[in-house]
């Protein structure tokens, strides 16, 4: 069997080169988009990857029916039943084979274990992690003397990411503080999670909340928090520096909650942070947390997170997973940081596409494709 890798700008390209190279007979193995190029890490330009195989074995000549074979004619032929499922249950095989090594991995692990290292790899776990992970699955069957199947090795995964996920807290607004403040670059929805966090404590606890913005780098950021203000029926203040921060926090001093909206900004820009801490006072009565949009890359949620080093961000919040299927983000930002996750948002709907995550359902979402890798 002849198996070659194509690589081409766009999916009709590749599979042009497909039938220019291999015919029409070829088959499909596997497709991805990767990124070339660019320059020190910028301006990488999409493609898509294409594993095509064609088994070259010319298809067996008719049989000439005899007086003989006439006898058999109305029996299946279960010779060339038993063929045909060889070469699908090789070409399945292959194909994983061929998935675990086009990102050109050293294969240190036996094939089951190598599927599901690919997986969390492809997932966006970070490399060490995932190593990690798998070490302790294979330690687990080497001790029990076992040669596992794949569904065994997605199980005890799913599991060994549950125990690490253990390890960090998911806990969430406690009331222990009553001002909460929300950071975070542009874009990732900060806002609109402020509106899902309002509605939840006033509608199902009942609390009386407050919002204040110190967004004023954005007209529509302001318009959008007011517009959420006037149907939640929350007061909203303005603070555009350090002393009407101060002023509107004690304005709403008989409150139970108050929600900051702080400025999303270019944060690869230390000078923007440092101008969030002079507009925001971080002392020890409030809470802060870390917005994050999982559609983002994973090193550039690693580095935004290094942004924020010297703020004290109590745990993270992770946004638009109703945008992507990669989720290995979570499980990376949260354990490389030793740092909580305490919401994750599923669409734009308030207050319903909030969700208040747990080991189990990280690790539940970011496996749940792994039968089907």
């Amino acid at each position: 069997m002849k198996v070659k890798k194509f690589i081409a700008p766009t999916m009709p390209e590749a599979m042009n080169q497909v039938r220019k190279e291999l015919g029409k007979e070829a088959v499909i193995l596997n497709s991805k988009e990767v990124y070339k190029g660019g320059f020190l890490g910028f301006f990488k330009k999409r493609n898509i990857e294409v594993i095509a195989a064609l088994d070259p074995q010319p298809k067996a000549p008719k049989q000439i029916k005899t007086k003989q074979k006439n006898i058999d004619d109305k029996k299946p032929l279960k010779p060339k039943e038993s063929t045909d499922q060889d070469i699908l249950n090789e070409l399945k095989q292959l194909k994983k084979l061929v998935s675990t090594q086009s990102m050109q991995l050293d294969n240190t692990y036996k094939p089951v274990y190598q599927t599901a290292f690919q997986y969390l790899i492809d997932q966006e776990v970070e490399e060490g992690l995932v190593k990690e992970i798998i070490d302790e699955v294979m330690k687990t069957f080497e001790e029990k003397e076992m040669e596992p199947e794949q569904s065994m090795v997605f199980s005890e995964t799913k599991k060994e990411m549950e125990r690490k996920l253990e390890t960090v807290t998911f806990e969430g607004i406690t009331m222990e503080k009553k001002v909460i403040h929300f950071v975070g670059p542009t874009g990732v929805g900060k806002t609109t999670t402020i509106a899902k966090i309002a509605a939840m404590h006033m509608l199902s606890k009942k609390k009386k909340v407050a919002f204040i913005t110190a967004d004023t780098y954005r007209i529509a950021a302001i318009e959008q928090l007011k517009t959420y203000a006037r149907i939640l029926d929350v007061p909203l203040e303005v603070a555009y520096d350090l002393d009407g921060y101060k002023t509107a926090i004690e304005s709403f001093s008989d409150y139970d909650l108050i929600l900051v909206d702080t400025a999303g900004r270019n944060f690869r820009d230390k000078k923007f942070v440092h101008e969030l801490k002079s507009n925001i006072d971080f002392n020890d009565d409030i809470e802060t947390y870390l917005v994050l949009s999982l559609t983002a890359k994973a090193k550039d949620i690693q580095e935004i997170y290094e942004q924020f080093h010297h703020i004290p961000i109590k745990e993270l919040i992770f946004t638009k997973i109703d945008e992507t299927t990669q989720y290995g983000s979570i499980f990376t930002t949260a354990l490389k940081n030793n740092i909580g996750v305490a919401y994750i948002t599923n669409g734009q709907d308030v207050p319903d596409d909030l969700i208040e995550p747990s080991p189990s359902y990280i690790s539940n979402l970011i496996m749940e494709a792994y039968r089907d890798a």
